[in-house]
């Protein structure tokens, strides 16, 4: 097995064993991170019903950031993670779980925490 194969395979390993214990509600969503090289994708998930409440990208932010001057990845990673808790409180959601899928929990992961914070997430 190629490395990257086996750090994909430990990955969805890590990420199993922590979907076991998180589960999220309709008044109390799970909010899952998926990083990969380039690009940070948040969700809002509903598990009851399996739909996603509200997403956000940072694509956005860095489209809206050039202008802005928002630069570096963590930064954009921050600014995601405002812009989901902002869409979750327009959907009147204050409470959410964090799913770090796998990450681990420093870097990306965590400035998409903090901005989820920032923004009126609590977690």
């Amino acid at each position: 097995m190629k490395k990257a194969a086996l750090k994909r395979e430990k990955r969805k390993r890590r990420h199993t064993r922590v979907r076991a214990r998180i589960q999220g509600t309709s008044t109390c969503p799970r909010i899952s991170v998926f990083r990969s090289n380039k690009h940070v994708l948040l969700q809002l998930i509903d598990d009851s019903t399996g739909k996603t409440i509200v997403s956000a990208r940072d694509v956005e932010v860095a489209a809206r950031g050039k202008k802005a001057g928002v630069g570096t990845r963590a930064s954009i990673a921050f600014e995601a993670g405002k812009r989901l808790a902002e869409r979750a409180r327009e959907k009147k959601i204050s409470v959410a779980v964090f799913d770090r899928g796998g990450y681990a929990y420093h870097g990306i992961v965590k400035m998409v925490a903090d901005g989820a914070r920032k923004g009126g997430l609590q977690f």
